[in-house]
Formats: structure tokens, sequence, C-alpha cells
């Protein structure tokens, strides 16, 4: 997906969202919370009290109003190559983020200004080749010491895959492994590296949800997170 791809999605981003994940019976805004609340227990596993984050891949800001509310200190810092959905983010939830328009493959910070490097589902839509990049470019923007956590669509899940299919501005998405992106966090320098997998029920068995802490290493969750740290 380019550029005018994201833009033209933006102002219908939310609807189209709704119905591709109706399979699920939760609305969009569960998930969004889910991950900003898995979040804040991974930052807390690893001792990391976050003074800054960056969104990577923000959208038009569905994590926003999660962040202010897990991490209600920290300032947030949205970056996106769509100005159009930077502008429709600002207009939901002002002043609440930093608008940051990523341009010519490069994160408008300076180094080490984050303390977490955040990004919801975007790798599926960056070429594989091209993943390398922007994890050395997340790294450069991470201070040391500082996490990354990736959160992907499990290709290994049938319930997430068919929702992909069924998504008209994931036409051109392609999926990655979790043990791939492991490899390429290893090959960009990242350490520490951890895989959890989450989202195993959907809501109509959503009961059994209390178990999924005991099930984040069995590789058939609808999503993962991928963790890890920049070295000192």
């Amino acid at each position: 997906m380019d550029i005018a791809e994201f833009d033209r999605f933006a102002d219908e981003y939310d609807q189209l969202l709704r119905q591709s994940i109706a399979v699920t019976g939760e609305k969009p805004e569960f998930f969004h919370e889910y991950k900003i609340k898995v979040l804040g227990r991974l930052a807390q596993e690893r001792n990391l009290l976050p003074e800054s984050i960056l969104d990577f891949g923000s959208g038009i800001g569905n994590s926003t109003p999660f962040f202010r509310h897990y991490f209600p200190t920290a300032p947030l810092a949205s970056a996106d190559l769509s100005q159009r959905s930077l502008a429709v983010a600002e207009t939901r939830f002002p002043g609440m983020a930093k608008g940051l328009r990523i341009e010519d493959q490069r994160i408008p910070a300076d180094d080490n200004s984050f303390d977490i490097a955040f990004s919801a589902c975007v790798f599926h839509h960056i070429p594989h080749e091209e993943h390398a990049h922007w994890l050395r470019e997340l790294r450069r923007v991470t201070r040391p010491g500082g996490m990354l956590a990736i959160f992907e669509h499990n290709p290994l899940n049938p319930l997430t895959v068919r929702a992909v299919n069924t998504c008209p501005f994931d036409e051109n998405a392609r999926l990655v492994r979790a043990n791939d992106l492991l490899r390429r966090y290893l090959d960009c320098g990242w350490k520490y590296p951890r895989v959890r997998y989450h989202l195993f029920f959907p809501h109509a068995l959503s009961g059994l949800r209390v178990l999924e802490p005991y099930l984040t290493g069995i590789p058939f969750g609808g999503q993962y997170s991928l963790t890890a740290v920049k070295p000192d």
C-alpha cells in the first residue's frame, strides 16, 4: 500500500475495520485497548517506566486514548507516512499526541528519543525486504535500554487470516510469521527478544480469556507481540 492508498482509507478506516473483524464478535476498540494494556504489562516486566513513547504507523490515532489512559504521564509521538491520517487523528484527539510525518524513509525524530517504540499491525503492510530498514530506524530513535514492541497478526490463526483477506486496506498486505520477524530483530541489533501470542478466544468464548496468560507460548493466538531492548 502506498501513501495515496493510506490517505484514501483514512476517512473510512474505522468502518472498514469493523466490517472485517465482525467475525470475532468484538468492536475495534477492544483490540486497540487490548494491545496498549498488554504493552503496559510488557514494560513492567522489563522494569521500564517510559517517559516518552513513539507510536509508529499510528494511522488515525486509534491507540491514542488508550496510551493516555495506561501511560498518562508519558508524552506520545504519533508517526505515520499519511498526512491525511495524522490530520484525522488530531481532529479526533486534539493535543493528545505530537504528529510526525514519515518522509524519505526516515522517522523525523532525533536519535535516542523514546523509551518505548510501539507498532500495531503495521509491518504486514511494509514490504518484507524493507523490514530491516525500519527495525534499524526504530532502533535509532529508541534510547539505550528502551524497548521496541511490535504487535502483528498471526498467519497461523484462521480467523485472523479470514479478517485480513476480507479487509480492503489489507488487500496488498503480506502477513509475517513471528519467527521471521524475530530473526530480523536480531539481525538489526535488538537484544533479549520475547515472543508472546495473544487473543485466542472470540467474543463467544470470552469467558475463557482468563486462560490467555497461560497460553502465550502457543503459536495460535490471533496476534502476537514481539518485544526487545536496545542495548546500552
